[in-house]
């Protein structure tokens, strides 16, 4: 992966990003790909036909007019019918044009005289059963009846989104500037005015402000107790019978009739389901309408419903369908009014209403459909984009069929298949899904690890599934399969193969293709070679040879390990897919033995098991990296004859792209995906930090022929079975594998001596985004091909480096902690019931976290209750802090080989690891401020850093840092002494958890969901447009990919919500601000409910949107969000990330633009104090922070200070770039004018006290900015969608004496001098975690 730099203009305290007019450099694969796509999006757009019609309908107002394209479905027509005010009451109904009925499965460009103006109508159908039990459900959200839903599998508060509990709407829609009154935004005052940035993290941040209950439109709609219908009155055409009773108190019997609904004349205590007699007898076709004649104040309660729900954006209250919601790890607790339980009887009856009596609905054939969906057509962009919304949709309900059911196995609820055996060996099939222990039951894993082997390998397979999914090889067809963690177990649900249980004949293998019985019998099969081999070309999988324990050779198109078999269905199945990629053979080396009887006591300082096998991503990035030398010996063999000077670099770009094969980048993303979702465009694809346009790129036509280098003769793959007890026979199979051995062991070298070198520097010189908490470093040690064993020797890298490192040594500790608490958790409830899960989980956090609040924690056992469990293992009870703390020091030294300091328990920080370990637990815990020592509140006012660092500054205590010596202004302690005033402990609360603060345990859902190529293909293809400055055919080409996305994810889906930042990253660079601010609101929404409210992705969201709506001039609301992240950001890491000075920079420059500048600069001042202890005093980084605190100053009549700061500035360029550097005489000229103006300025300072509150005219070429925040692991360059491989620091065109006028009174600056053009220079010590320097 490469990270890029950018060309940053620097304009009076902002940055610009921009390119520097070098075109990128395509191969004809990716110009084919974008002229492809583009003539696809013009062909759409020429048959696309957008138009009106008119729907007549049956009742009021009798016809409506609806918006249409004739790419639409008939059925998404109906969708957009039953979704207006006016049609809600429609649900069982067909459509007809001139008299014909149309299918509602068919484009409208297929309906026959269709056009503008046509006639559409709406026909009420019969009901049946199940389509009254759907409109009974639709009916009963659509009036607010369905009261709060208990989800097993969601958890509590599963989906929440607080976006527009931090704006409202409706002040969204406010013009903010002309000072209407809101929340935050009253006055002249603005968020940051009272805001600490050193206060502790709040744990209200992240919950749900009480709001307005929904006004009731009926007091109770339920299935009647008189259901079902009798036979001979099911012969009469009843379904089912309802209960209604209406706000005013009466209680009415309905029919569910073929007809429609109609009122009974049955009650409580009488059966009698005929109609009511008149004038009683009321009835319509939809319940809808019945309900409003029922009850006269049901309309006017229903209109008063709508408008209180049209206060939120209808995305927070949208049923999410293709994911998984989000579940909060803090909640608010059970006697809150956000949690009121209400009473409401039809909660039991909605399994009922939604799978009828026998339950048969729900049931699926889940691998036919995963087969029968991979088979789709897939030739035009139509047949691709159905296929891809299919495949998504069902693997979203696969995904929670599976962990409902795993649910249900981990906690004893369904029967075993084989009971007679042990626990992990047993079996369980329910609703068509097979699911099994992630243990070694039958001791498969016992020379590899046993139970640890076991629970890695099928972690492994469905990471393996998903990786040959996003393939997707014609041919080849994997299982659904799904990984659940919960409540200790590892569960693993897969669809159930045809053939796979089926007794072979003797003399058969139960396997076609691969090792049958690990590696003592091989099978082959000609059948499975194509299908394999192209897998194995992707993934750079050697062809090779294996012998069996009869020392007979088997040649291999992927591991041993990996199987072939033929289903019954005639389909040919891939599985067992943990060992696609070869084994770490440096990490077992160094770190694991051979189990051995007689040697038990080595095993004790044994990695834990021996499936650490290398990434793919590593693989790949290994593969680009060996292209590269074999580019430059070619060119470098091409030049010796006739002696021509060569730059390797700049030649190489006119590689045969053509030539490369295709490939896989990483397991999250078929394509070339920064951590945040970015798209990275191939073009600038690369591991090793070089510049690949030499692998894609074309050169000019003169010398393209001349230059081109065929890559066809290159090759590079792996042996995957190398140092697995392979037995070759003769001196040629034993000088293969010797060679395969030493292929594998360059690979393993490559990843210690460079990929995580690379990754420190990157990361030690800012070049790419921050990682926040330990799901982002994570995520960017797998984008770099780095597997998390290796968090050990990352965090020991890390330490021996510069200050902004520590950071990184203190997150990779607490990240090392936190796992390793979760298998010593899991292991105590592995052996539990459930009931007794929270007084575990309770009793652990106490030892990890409460142990200076009670050193001996104790947890109360109802003894009658733990005699019903005489099997259960209780050690979790004898637990003490002093035996967990030795135990995870003792984990985290065999698992990542990092040695813990003695007194680490005192330095790690509380309420982030308590995330972390909620996080990865799935624990959800009542939010209240947990007392973690007895002087000390939970969110740490006294905060102990993992890193050692001081936390940051805040600004409410701030010392003016001006430069003036001893002269600081006097500071109130009134904040400093509040944050350290310790909650009350009660006496009834000894430990600092307890048992009721663990509200919910929600599982760990792993899952092998591919994403779409499609939609990724238009969005690549839109920013490759952009970058050429095709401009309208790259906004059609985005337009079209968003649509894409939406179309196949769904609105509410992570992959959508990353692409939603994208476009609102590119529409604010091309100046859309409307269209940057929508995407940005939507990427915010989205990611709350999909990603979490405070992850590492909703938090860059938050700030981008800030950006976007300071760029719309609402800077007001702008910090209100940039104060939102903060303290998420807090929470989740602390105040002194390294990537905060950006952020901090931002707000100060929002603050001048408001003219706050004592509070500005005060934010400036925060920034800098963290880059002196970031970067040091005397870095350039420093220097331009001085430089613009300079400004800062200036403008708030210090004018001394401003002196003092410039030359602090001057010194450090002087000292570092040289005399002659750009940056130095612009120093230089702004000291002469600060101090020639000293004394002018103290003369006015009366005359420029009221001349300041003048209105400043400035040209949009200087006014005040901000910068993007780079995505985690994301280059600064795609955060500013720059593309200048230079790092530079350039000034604004405002002059010195322009400012000087300003501050003296002068007015208008936008009346400049003439000025020379000035051109960017380079910047040899670039720091990308720091602003740039402004003028």
């Amino acid at each position: 992966m490469a990270e890029e730099n950018h060309d940053a203009t620097t304009i009076n305290g902002s940055i610009h990003s921009h390119t520097n007019g070098v075109q990128p450099m395509l191969s004809s694969k990716d110009k084919a790909k974008v002229d492809e796509l583009g003539n696809e999006a013009k062909e759409e757009q020429n048959t696309e036909s957008v138009f009106q019609i008119t729907v007549k309908l049956p009742h009021k107002p009798y016809e409506i007019q609806v918006m249409v394209s004739t790419q639409e479905q008939v059925q998404d027509l109906r969708q957009s019918i039953v979704e207006l005010p006016d049609t809600f009451q429609y649900s069982c109904f067909h459509l007809e044009h001139n008299g014909t009925r149309v299918n509602d499965f068919v484009e409208l460009s297929e309906v026959k005289g269709l056009e503008a103006g046509s006639e559409i109508r709406l026909i009420e159908d019969p009901y049946t059963e199940k389509e009254a039990r759907m409109h009974m459900i639709r009916i009963r959200d659509l009036i607010g009846a369905a009261g709060d839903r208990v989800d097993t599998l969601l958890g509590i508060s599963a989906g929440l989104s607080l976006h527009d509990a931090i704006v409202p709407v409706q002040e969204l829609d406010s013009n903010v500037r002309n000072g209407k009154p809101s929340k935050n935004t009253l006055g002249d005052s603005h968020a940051m005015a009272d805001y600490d940035l050193n206060a502790p993290a709040k744990h209200e941040t992240i919950l749900p402000s009480a709001q307005d209950h929904a006004p009731k439109t009926v007091k109770s709609i339920s299935v009647s107790p008189w259901n079902p219908p009798l036979h001979h009155l099911r012969q009469k055409g009843h379904l089912l019978y309802l209960q209604l009773t209406t706000n005013e108190g009466e209680q009415h019997q309905i029919t569910a009739h073929v007809s429609g609904f109609f009122v009974n004349k049955s009650s409580n205590s009488k059966f009698d389901p005929l109609p009511r007699p008149a004038p009683k007898c009321y009835a319509a076709h939809s319940l809808l309408a019945l309900i409003a004649k029922l009850s006269p104040s049901f309309e006017s309660c229903f209109k008063t419903l709508q408008e209180h729900n049209s206060r939120n954006d209808p995305l927070v209250k949208f049923q999410i369908t293709n994911a998984i919601p989000s579940n909060p790890w803090l909640v608010s607790s059970n006697d809150s009014s956000l949690t009121n339980h209400q009473p409401d009887i039809t909660r039991t009856q909605e399994t009922y209403l939604m799978s009828g009596i026998e339950n048969a609905e729900t049931l699926r054939d889940w691998n036919e459909e995963f087969q029968s969906t991979r088979e789709l057509p897939r030739e035009s962009v139509q047949d691709r984009v159905f296929r891809e919304r299919i495949t998504s949709k069902l693997f979203a309900d696969y995904n929670e069929a599976a962990a409902r059911g795993a649910m249900m196995v981990a906690r004893g609820e369904i029967s075993p298949l084989n009971p007679t055996e042990n626990r992990d060996a047993q079996i369980f099939v329910y609703n068509n899904i097979f699911f099994s222990f992630g243990a070694d039951g039958v001791g498969t894993f016992t020379s590899e690890g046993g139970n640890d082997a076991a629970r890695v390998a099928v972690g492994k397979d469905v990471t393996g599934v998903k990786l040959v999914n996003q393939l997707d090889i014609p041919g080849l067809f994997t299982p659904g399969t799904v990984v659940v963690d919960y409540l200790g177990k590892r569960l693993v649900a897969q669809s159930i193969v045809p053939g796979i249980f089926k007794q072979r004949e003797p003399g058969e293998n139960q396997i076609d293709y691969g090792g049958v019985e690990g590696r003592d019998v091989v099978a082959e099969n000609e059948a499975f070679v194509p299908v394999f081999s192209k897998l194995s070309k992707s993934l750079r999988i050697k062809r090779h040879d294996v012998w069996d324990k009869e020392g007979k050779k088997h040649t291999l198109e992927g591991s041993v390990e990996t199987k072939g078999l033929l289903g019954t269905d005639g389909r040919k199945y891939i599985l067992d897919l943990y060992r696609l990629t070869p084994l770490d053979v440096l990490w077992l080396e160094s770190y694991w033995s051979e189990i051995s009887a007689t040697d038990i006591k080595s095993q004790e300082h044994n990695y834990p098991h021996r499936m650490a096998v290398l990434r793919p991503e590593l693989i790949e990035a290994y593969w680009r990296y060996r292209m590269g030398e074999y580019v430059k010996e070619e060119v470098t063999r091409r030049q010796k004859p006739n002696g021509t000077k060569f730059d390797g670099d700049a030649s190489s770009k006119s590689i045969n792209s053509e030539a490369q094969p295709s490939s896989i980048t990483s397991i999250e993303d078929h394509t070339s995906l920064s951590i945040n979702g970015e798209r990275k465009p191939m073009i600038t694809d690369d591991s090793d930090g070089t510049n690949t346009n030499s692998i894609h790129g074309e050169t000019s036509p003169d010398n393209n022929q001349q230059d081109r280098i065929d890559i066809s003769d290159f090759s590079l793959a792996l042996n995957p079975d190398v140092y697995c007890a392979q037995s070759p026979q003769t001196e040629e199979e034993k000088n293969e594998l010797a060679r395969d051995e030493a292929d594998v062991r360059a690979v393993c070298k490559y990843l210690r001596d460079d990929t995580m070198s690379e990754l420190i520097h990157d990361l030690k010189e800012g070049d790419v985004g921050f990682p926040m908490d330990g799901q982002s470093l994570s995520r960017l040690l797998h984008k770099r091909g780095i597997n998390v064993r290796y968090l050990g020797i990352l965090a020991s890298l890390a330490k021996e480096q510069d200050s902004r490192l520590i950071a990184l040594n203190g997150l990779a500790i607490q990240e090392m902690i936190a796992r390793c608490f979760k298998h010593i958790a899991n292991r105590y409830m592995k052996g539990i019931p459930a009931v007794f899960a929270s007084l575990c989980i309770s009793q652990l956090l106490n030892c990890l976290l409460g142990a200076d609040f009670n050193k001996t924690p104790k947890v109360l056992v109802d003894e009658d209750l733990q005699t019903l469990y005489p099997e259960a293992d209780w050690s979790f009870l004898d637990t003490s802090p002093q035996a967990l703390r030795l135990d995870i020091q003792t984990q985290v030294w065999l698992r990542y080989r990092y040695q813990l300091d003695k007194d680490w328990h005192t330095n790690i920080r509380q309420l982030q690891l308590l995330r972390e370990v909620s996080i990865k637990l799935g624990l959800q815990l009542t939010a209240r401020d947990y007392q973690f020592s007895p002087d000390s509140s939970s969110n740490g006012s006294s905060e102990p850093l993992a890193n050692g660092k001081a936390t940051a500054p805040t600004l409410a205590n701030h010392q003016s840092t001006n430069g003036l010596g001893g002269k600081k202004k006097k500071k109130s302690c009134e904040n400093e002494s509040r944050s350290n005033t310790p909650d009350s402990v009660s006496s009834s609360s000894p430990t600092t958890f307890e048992a009721d603060d663990i509200v919910n345990i929600a599982p760990i859902i792993k899952d092998a969901s591919p994403k779409s190529i499609l939609a990724e293909e238009a969005l690549e293809a839109g920013r490759i447009s952009m970058m050429q400055n095709q401009k309208e055919l790259g906004q059609e080409l985005l337009l079209e990919s968003l649509s894409l996305y939406e179309q196949i994810y769904g609105i509410l889906h992570p992959e959508v919500a990353r692409v939603y930042h994208q476009l609102s990253m590119l529409y604010y660079q091309m100046d859309e601000k409307n269209a940057a601010v929508e995407l940005a609101h939507k990427a915010v929404i989205v990611s709350e409910r999909t990603l979490g409210l405070d992850s590492n992705e909703t938090i860059l969201n938050y700030l981008h949107l800030g950006l976007v709506e300071h760029a719309n001039g609402k800077t007001k609301i702008a910090l209100v969000y940039v104060r939102h992240a903060l303290e998420l950001w807090k929470m989740i890491f602390g105040s002194d990330h390294p990537d905060l000075i950006t952020t901090i920079n931002n707000a100060a420059v929002m603050l001048q633009h408001l003219k706050h500048y004592h509070d500005s600069r005060a934010w400036f001042e925060i920034s800098l104090t963290m880059c002196e202890k970031l970067s040091g005093k005397n870095s350039i980084h420093t220097a331009t922070l001085c430089f613009q605190l300079a400004q800062a100053l200036a403008l708030d009549q210090e004018a001394k200070g401003a002196v003092n700061r410039m030359k602090e500035a001057y010194s450090i360029f002087h000292a570092r770039l040289g005399p002659d550097d750009r940056n130095t005489k612009e120093s230089e000229s702004w000291l002469e004018q600060l101090t020639q103006n000293a004394v002018s300025i103290a003369k006015h300072a009366k005359d420029v006290q009221a001349r300041r509150l003048r209105r400043i005219q400035l040209t949009p070429r200087v006014t005040l900015g901000t910068r993007p925040q780079p995505q985690v692991g994301q280059s600064n360059a795609d955060a500013g969608m720059g593309r200048d491989s230079r790092s530079s620091i350039s000034m604004d065109l405002r002059s010195v004496d322009e400012l000087m006028r300003f501050i003296e009174g002068g007015g208008d600056t936008t009346k400049r001098t003439p000025t020379k053009k000035r051109t960017t220079r380079n910047n040899p010590k670039r720091r990308g975690g720091a602003i740039g320097i402004p003028a």
